[in-house]
């Protein structure tokens, strides 16, 4: 809800001019895939606002009386789920008085959805400041933004909440130098867990493995927020985000910055950031309190609790899981916009259990984020390339000689044999019993032969990003 943001050309926006009693919308600040954020003008008390619209455009559209439409009747129960998570989010939102905190002024709904109206706030997101002005950036511009910054955290989860979507384009830099944590996304999450087109949306090198599991509520916690922060400190000092969590269960190849020792920043900086990105929640700081303990930086307290009424959950609906298929992460250094991020199999929760039992992940197929511009083409892991037993395959469609996309990692064992498109590959698996390819643009057969049988796999390539597979097993 920047005031810098351009005026966006977006898909089904209100016209200029529409009014919703004394809200009149000025102009179009925001636009993707879930929503629209309008900048607007209230009459009665003539001031600027911003107001949020739930608008899932794979779902939905507008219709010439400006009403929302679903694409079809099967969407139904992902609209509705999305559309209440985005109420209870209003809501949860409205019940806090925090600067660091969006707030909330309004909520009603209109045509078919729901809008919140919001504080306008002035300034740009962290992603905006680090493009534009990056030279600004050293520790004392650290230090000086963290106190409210943790302090707007640590309301939310003394109250029992977590945010679960920080990062650099969900921190909010106003003009007073004071950063407001912005909405949470429930609603694009709430569809992507219930969809199996539309996978969890989670942005690649923020968020912890934890979060990848379907049952991960369980395991989540203050710790869960702490290493999204700690990935927007890594950002922010090195100018890229750490490697994605799940490429980290199978070759971690995080360098400390406590190692690193970049020019101009203290080693207590340094080691509270790797402390805050541990694989393993337990070994992270437990709450904001240890890890502004860590860094001697006070919590700033702005700000109460409005009302302690718990606003009720209700059960969404419950749609069938996805058959077992490919997964895949986007690991590009330097990305932050939102990209499709896997299901991961149930049981699968703790860092340590994952790298035990990945040979048997049931997972769903990335799909690409929505809004993406297809001239997007993240590199793949320089690391995951370098990776022991990783080789270059050559048979691919369409030629031989286009560039490596994705690198393909796939649990091989010593005795094991693969082939791809029926040539077989000399590859080795790594120390934790993965082999790896690095793969152009095309369709493959995977084969992988072992002493009971013959596991194969249709794969295609079709985006950069580092896959996890497991033919037929």
């Amino acid at each position: 809800m920047s005031a810098n943001e351009q005026q966006k050309n977006v898909p089904n926006a209100l016209p200029a001019g529409y009014r919703f009693n004394e809200f009149e919308i000025k102009e179009v600040i925001g636009g993707g895939g879930f929503g629209i954020v309008y900048r607007a003008w209230d009459h009665l008390l003539e001031r600027t606002i911003a107001i949020k619209e739930y608008l899932p455009v794979s779902l939905a559209s507008r219709n010439d009386d400006l009403a929302i439409q679903l694409r079809g009747e099967r969407y139904q129960r992902l609209f509705n789920a999305g559309l209440n998570s985005f109420i209870q989010e209003a809501r949860l939102l409205a019940r806090f008085n925090h600067p660091g905190l969006l707030h909330v002024l309004r909520f009603w709904e209109e045509n078919g959805t729901a809008y919140m109206g919001t504080l306008f706030y002035s300034g740009m997101t962290l992603k905006e400041w680090q493009q534009g002005s990056p030279e600004s950036i050293n520790e004392a511009w650290i230090r000086q933004l963290l106190p409210p910054l943790f302090g707007a955290i640590n309301t939310l989860h003394r109250a029992g909440y977590l945010h679960r979507d920080i990062s650099l384009d969900n921190i909010q830099i106003q003009e007073n130098q004071l950063p407001v944590l912005l909405d949470f996304g429930s609603a694009r999450k709430e569809i992507g867990n219930l969809s199996d087109e539309t996978e969890i949306m989670l942005k690649p090198g923020y968020a912890p493995i934890e979060q990848y599991s379907e049952e991960g509520d369980s395991d989540q916690g203050p710790w869960t927020d702490i290493y999204a922060l700690g990935a927007v400190l890594h950002t922010l000092i090195t100018g890229n985000p750490p490697p994605v969590s799940v490429v980290r269960c199978i070759e971690d190849h995080y360098q400390p910055l406590s190692t690193l020792r970049p020019e101009g920043y203290s080693l207590s900086l340094l080691n509270a950031i790797d402390q805050a990105l541990q694989m393993d929640p337990q070994q992270r700081p437990q709450s904001i309190d240890d890890l502004a303990a860590l860094l001697d930086s006070p919590v700033s307290e702005m700000g109460e609790l409005v009302s302690n009424v718990v606003v009720p959950q209700e059960e969404p609906p419950q749609l069938p899981d996805p058959e077992p298929v490919a997964l895949a992460v986007n690991p590009a250094a330097g990305t932050t916009e939102p990209v499709m991020a896997p299901r991961v199999a149930r049981r699968l929760s703790r860092p340590l259990m994952l790298l035990s039992g990945l040979a048997v992940i049931a997972v769903a197929a990335l799909v690409w984020g929505l809004n993406r511009s297809d001239n997007v083409a993240p590199e793949h892991s320089a690391a995951a390339s370098n990776a022991p037993g990783s080789v270059t395959a050559a048979v691919q469609t369409p030629a031989a000689s286009a560039p490596a996309m994705a690198t393909v990692y796939l649990k091989l064992n010593s005795n094991e044999s693969l082939l791809l498109n029926g040539n077989v590959m000399e590859v080795k698996p790594n120390n934790n019993g993965y082999a790896s390819l690095n793969l152009a643009a095309g369709d493959y057969h995977l084969e992988v032969r072992t002493s009971t049988g013959v596991h194969s796999q249709q794969l295609k390539i079709d985006h950069a990003g580092t896959w996890l597979i497991n033919p037929g097993r």
